[in-house]
């Protein structure tokens, strides 16, 4: 779920917001295309299952007549003969992520989330197949060799915020106004592209960032929407970068006390929350240098530890699901001084290089996040949550590498801030399913519960030991999935959430 503010410059001057809520276009033309090869290399193509084009829309609607631009979508033909006219959209997250990447996984996931209806994917503006791609070879770049260096160092930062603005200024002078590259526009997108294909009504499905735009497209453009899915909730009216320590303070509570209430777990590690706070304390005075091996073709490296690369260690491992139950066995060895195991989770949880449509991440971000707090709020709600650790530590928001930098990116994105519209609580009686995984930091469950707040018709179903993105990691949230979008009023059955147990970590 990283996701963050974009830039304006060039054409769009300071990236103010229209006084005007942008609306869907009046004739937004879809136009069928060849299914476009993945954006990245061992990716397979999407299978003759899909049908695949492009939706020409408005740049910023803002301004008629001004540039278009298009995004990409792909459509998974519905398994059952005679399917239900009601298709699921799926939002994915980031912001910046690819849905056309994530059809090929998704597609091949059992219960199928297309057992009866068609689904439709999209990639967002500016991230993967869209046009424009607006990408960041030098912010992919430095991510890979940020985990080198000290991360609450303030050369880091400066050397993180060069590659920044050399993305923006190059950017920028391709005349693209990366201003209009927000949720706002993102939402009237996909209100476009209902209507553009001809469906009457749909369900949408969205995770993490996608769970952000589902619900401002519910507030803002509620037309044709049936019912609705949240997965790894991010709510619009709570600002994530305020809440990302206290998710980090409940994930780690999560943590400990399912290792605690194991037995091989607590025998291996009986004191692992106080060892884990005190190396905390100890790699922020003395940061400790790891070399990594190479391997399955990735060439030698070394990962620095300090205290914030620790603590955020435990939040990136919600990302690659494989790695929560490594994290009480990583935080022993490195309290030992042996830190491969954590240095392998830091790197799993890096995004490969041109997967993140950095235009959207930092155009969400910064004008509808970071332009609403500050350096000091953030890490204030950082010290409630966690007491014992380090102001240095606290200082940086917790989650994967580039949103420690957040508030001096968006000072060199520069693209202004949000009409505080965007910052309004969802209100709807629209059916709607809200889920959570226990160990999810990078969005956690308190999210799910106050987004359910402003859905009337809505419920919560908190998933033990699941990271971040449930449907990925669960067979049984897939399948209340497809039982819901057929009953959205109830009826459907959730009974299998009562069977989920922790899984066990490892004490090897």
């Amino acid at each position: 779920m990283a996701g963050f503010a974009v830039a304006v410059l060039l054409a769009a001057g300071a990236a103010g917001c229209a006084n005007e809520e942008p609306k869907p276009a009046a004739r937004a033309p879809y136009a069928p295309a060849a299914c476009p090869a993945p954006t990245l290399p061992g990716v397979p193509a999407l299978g003759p299952e899909f049908s695949c084009g492009y939706l020409t829309v408005p740049e910023n609607r803002a301004r008629p007549g001004g540039r278009t631009i298009k995004i990409a979508v792909a459509r998974l033909k519905a398994a059952a003969p005679q399917p239900r006219p009601d298709p699921v959209v799926w939002l994915t997250g980031g912001p910046g992520g690819s849905g056309l990447l994530d059809a090929f996984t998704v597609s091949r996931l059992s219960p199928a989330i297309n057992t009866d209806r068609d689904v439709v994917f999209v990639d967002q503006r500016g991230t993967g197949r869209a046009e424009p791609l607006l990408s960041c070879p030098e912010i992919d770049a430095f991510t890979r060799r940020a985990v080198t260096m000290v991360a609450t160092d303030p050369d880091t930062t400066r050397k993180g915020v060069e590659a920044t603005r050399a993305c923006r200024d190059r950017l920028a002078r391709t005349g693209y106004d990366l201003s209009a590259y927000n949720t706002t526009e993102n939402a009237a997108d996909i209100a476009d592209l209902r209507t553009a294909l001809g469906v009457k009504e749909w369900n949408v499905y969205g995770v993490s960032y996608g769970s952000d735009l589902a619900l401002q497209l519910l507030r803002d453009h509620p037309q044709g929407i049936r019912s609705m899915v949240l997965d790894s909730v991010v709510t619009p009216h709570l600002n994530l970068l305020e809440g990302l320590w206290p998710n980090a303070a409940d994930q780690y509570q999560a943590m400990f006390a399912a290792c605690a209430a194991q037995p091989a777990c607590q025998a291996a590690y009986p004191g692992l929350r106080a060892e884990f706070t005190a190396t905390v304390r100890r790699l922020n005075r003395r940061p400790l240098t790891v070399p990594v091996p190479g391997q399955a073709g990735a060439p030698p490296t070394t990962v620095v530890f300090d205290g914030y690369q620790l603590a955020n260690m435990v939040v990136v491992a919600a990302l690659p699901p494989w790695a929560l139950t490594t994290v009480p066995a990583a935080v022993h060895a490195l309290a030992a001084g042996d830190g491969l195991p954590a240095a392998r989770t830091v790197l799993a949880g890096n995004s490969p290089p041109g997967f993140v449509g950095w235009g959207l991440f930092y155009g969400v971000v910064c004008r509808e996040q970071a332009a609403f707090t500050d350096r000091r709020k953030v890490q204030a709600a950082g010290q409630a949550a966690l007491p014992d650790f380090p102001d240095r530590v606290l200082s940086l928001p917790p989650q994967q590498e580039f949103v420690a930098r957040i508030f001096p990116d968006c000072a060199a994105w520069d693209v202004g801030r949000a009409d505080r519209r965007v910052t309004a609580q969802t209100r709807s009686d629209v059916p709607a399913l809200l889920m959570s995984g226990t160990f999810d930091g990078p969005a956690g469950t308190r999210w799910a519960a106050a987004a359910a707040t402003g859905l009337s018709r809505s419920r919560v179903l908190v998933f033990p030991g699941l990271g971040h993105s449930v449907f990925d990691q669960s067979a049984c949230a897939r399948a209340i999935l497809v039982g819901f979008f057929d009953q959205p009023s109830g009826g459907y059955d959730t009974s299998c959430v009562d069977t989920l147990t922790v899984p066990p970590f490892t004490t090897g």
